[in-house]
C-alpha cells in the first residue's frame, strides 16, 4: 500500500509564528516618538549628545534585559537558608537570567556618578536621563527596577546627613555606581499592616553610638539588598526610619534573618521576604529627640520618592503593553483584514495611547519638575492603576493568546497588580492628599501650576471648578469628606494631566499631534458628553496619525 503525504493543519501562513513577534526585539527608544519628544524638550541642547546613549540603551532595554526578564520570571530567586553546619546564612541566590541583566544595566547607568557628569558637562539634564533609564527598565521589568533599589538617593542623602563618618563612608561605597547600583530596601510593612504606624511592634533602642533594632517585617521586597531603611518606635512612642547594613561595623553579620521568600503573583525578579530583626545595629536617618515630627516628615519623603519610583512602574507597564497591543493588532488578522483596521479595536487602541500619553506626561512632570507637595500621590494613583487595566487591555487585544504564559502580556498583567499596593493603596494615597492640603495648603500651590500650564477655555474651566471642589469638600463633616476624598483626587488628577498636555502642545515638536491627544485627553475626561454619551457626535478616527506618533 502506498505511502500518502498529508500536509500540517499549521502550513497556512496565517499560522507563521514570526508573524508574531512582539516588542522583544525592538529598539524601545527608536520606536517611542513619544519618549523622543519628552527627551527633546528637556535635555534642550544636550540632545544631541544624549541621543547615541539612549539609542543604545534602547536596544538595551528591548533585547537583553527584556529576554532575561522572561527567563527569571520562570526561574526566580531562592533562599539559602543555612550553611552546611546548619548556620543561619539567609542567603538569597539569584538566577544566571537576573546577574546578566544586572551586569548590562550597570555597564550601561545612567545614575552613575561618571555618566551624570559628563551628561551635565555636555549640557543634558541628569534628571531627565535617569527618569528614561528606568522607564524604559520598567517596560521590560519592573520587579528589576526594585531589585536595583528604589530609593538610593534618599538613603544616600539621608546617611551623609545623619551617618557616623564610618557608616556613611560604607555608604558611599555601596552606592558608588549610582543610586542603583546598591540594591536599597525600605522595610515599612508588618504583619499589623504597612500604613497603621500606630500599630508598628518593631523597637529601636540606642546602644552607644548606634541602636539595636528588633522586630519583624513581613513583606520586605529586595531582600537581598544592601542598604536597609527599616521604620522602627523609638522608646519615647516616636516612629522613625533606621539605615539597617547587613554587616555590622565591625565586619561581622548584622541581626538580619529571613525566614522564607514570598511565593508572589508576580515581579518574581525582586527578593520579596519576611525579615527578623534581632537586636540588630543600626543608625537613625531622622532627628532623635522626643517629638516624631522629624522621623514621619523623614519617612514621608522617602515615601513620595518611592511613590513616584512606582508610578514609573506603573507607567512602564502601560507602555509595554500599548507596545504588545500594536504589534499583536498589525499582524493578527479576523474575519478577513487586521484586527488594527477594524473600528472597535481602533477605537479601543487609540483611547489607550491617549491615557498612555497622559500618564506619561504626569510620571516625566513628577520626575523631572520642580516637585509638588500632593503630585506623588496623584501621580501614583492615576499611573499605578493604569498599569492594571493596560495590561489587562493588552490580554484582551491577545484574546486566548494572551491568556498564555508564553505570550508576552500575561506576566505584564501578573507584574502590574502590585503597583497599586506598593507605597500606598489607592486610599492611603486618597488620605495623603486630605493630609497635604489640610496642613499644608499644598492644593494652593498646585491650582497655580495648573493654571500656568493650562492653554484652552475648557482646561481653565476645569481648573476653576476644581477649586470650587475643594471648597465644597473642606466644609464636609469629616465622615463624609473621607468618603469624597477618592473622586476628589480623580478630579485633581484629571485636570493635571490635561493640563500638561496643553503645555506639551505648545512644545512646538510634532507637528500638533499632541494638541489632538490634549484634546480627546480633555474630551473623555473633562468633557459633558450629554445624554446620548457622544453617540451623536460626528465620525472621526484618529487613529493612524495617533499611532504615527506613538509607536514607530
Amino acid at each position: 500500500m502506498g505511502r500518502y503525504l498529508i500536509e500540517p493543519f499549521d502550513s497556512s501562513d496565517r499560522y507563521a509564528t514570526e508573524r508574531y513577534q512582539g516588542a522583544i526585539g525592538r529598539n524601545w527608544w527608536s520606536c517611542d516618538p513619544t519618549l523622543q519628544l519628552l527627551m527633546r524638550r528637556h535635555l534642550g541642547e544636550g540632545y544631541a549628545w544624549a541621543e547615541p546613549h539612549l539609542e543604545r540603551l534602547g536596544a538595551l532595554m528591548g533585547g537583553t534585559i527584556a529576554e532575561c526578564a522572561e527567563l527569571t520570571d520562570r526561574d526566580p530567586p531562592r533562599l539559602e537558608k543555612y550553611d552546611k553546619w546548619g548556620r543561619d546564612i539567609s542567603e538569597v541566590v539569584m538566577p544566571p537570567s537576573f546577574e546578566t541583566a544586572r551586569r548590562a544595566l550597570m555597564a550601561n547607568n545612567f545614575t552613575s556618578p561618571d555618566f551624570t557628569a559628563e551628561a551635565r558637562s555636555n549640557g543634558a539634564n541628569p534628571s531627565a536621563l535617569a527618569a528614561a533609564w528606568t522607564y524604559l527598565l520598567d517596560q521590560a521589568d519592573i520587579g528589576m527596577g526594585c531589585a536595583l533599589g528604589t530609593g538610593g538617593d534618599m538613603v544616600v542623602s539621608l546617611a551623609e546627613k545623619h551617618a557616623p563618618p564610618d557608616v556613611r563612608d560604607r555608604v558611599r561605597e555601596i552606592f558608588a555606581n549610582g543610586f542603583y547600583s546598591g540594591e536599597a530596601a525600605q522595610m515599612f510593612t508588618e504583619r499589623t499592616g504597612g500604613s497603621d504606624l500606630a500599630a508598628l511592634e518593631a523597637t529601636a533602642v540606642p546602644s552607644g553610638e548606634a541602636w539595636l533594632l528588633s522586630g519583624f517585617k513581613w513583606f520586605a521586597s529586595n531582600a537581598n539588598g544592601s542598604a536597609f531603611v527599616v521604620l522602627a518606635r523609638r522608646p519615647e512612642g516616636a516612629v522613625a526610619p533606621f539605615l539597617v547594613l547587613w554587616e555590622r561595623r565591625d565586619g561581622s553579620r548584622n541581626g538580619v534573618r529571613i525566614r522564607r521568600l514570598k511565593d508572589k503573583l508576580g515581579t518574581r525578579s525582586v527578593a520579596s521576604a519576611e525579615v527578623e530583626f534581632t537586636d540588630a545595629e543600626a543608625f537613625p536617618l531622622a532627628g532623635t529627640g522626643s517629638g516624631a515630627g522629624s522621623g514621619l516628615g523623614t519617612m514621608m519623603r522617602l515615601t513620595n520618592a518611592s511613590r513616584l519610583g512606582v508610578a514609573m512602574m506603573g507607567l512602564g507597564v502601560a507602555r509595554r503593553a500599548l507596545a504588545e497591543s500594536l504589534c499583536y493588532a498589525r499582524a493578527r488578522e479576523a474575519f478577513g483584514r487586521p484586527l488594527a483596521e477594524q473600528p472597535l479595536m481602533r477605537r479601543k487602541l487609540s483611547e489607550l495611547i491617549v491615557e498612555v500619553e497622559a500618564v506619561q506626561a504626569l510620571v516625566f512632570d513628577g520626575h523631572v519638575e520642580p516637585r509638588l507637595r500632593i503630585a506623588p500621590a496623584l501621580i501614583k494613583l492615576r499611573a499605578a492603576r493604569l498599569g492594571v487595566t493596560a495590561a489587562s487591555d493588552a490580554v484582551e487585544v491577545h484574546g486566548g493568546n494572551g491568556y498564555i504564559e508564553q505570550w508576552p502580556v500575561a506576566r505584564l498583567l501578573r507584574d502590574a497588580q502590585v503597583n497599586p499596593i506598593w507605597e500606598g493603596g489607592d486610599n492611603i494615597l486618597c488620605l495623603d492628599v486630605r493630609r497635604a492640603m489640610l496642613k499644608e495648603q499644598a492644593h494652593l500651590p498646585f491650582l497655580d501650576r495648573l493654571r500656568s500650564l493650562a492653554r484652552s477655555e475648557q482646561v481653565r474651566q476645569a481648573i476653576d471648578d476644581l477649586e470650587k471642589a475643594v471648597t465644597a469638600w473642606q466644609a464636609l463633616d469629616d465622615e463624609t469628606a473621607e468618603a469624597r476624598l477618592y473622586p476628589l483626587a480623580q478630579f485633581m488628577a484629571d485636570v493635571y494631566a490635561a493640563a500638561l498636555l496643553e503645555d506639551q502642545a505648545t512644545w512646538g515638536l510634532d507637528d500638533g499631534r499632541k494638541a489632538l491627544v490634549a484634546r480627546l485627553y480633555a474630551e473623555a475626561h473633562l468633557a459633558d458628553r450629554g445624554p446620548l454619551r457622544g453617540i451623536d457626535a460626528p465620525p472621526a478616527d484618529h487613529f493612524d496619525t495617533l499611532v504615527e506618533g506613538a509607536f514607530a
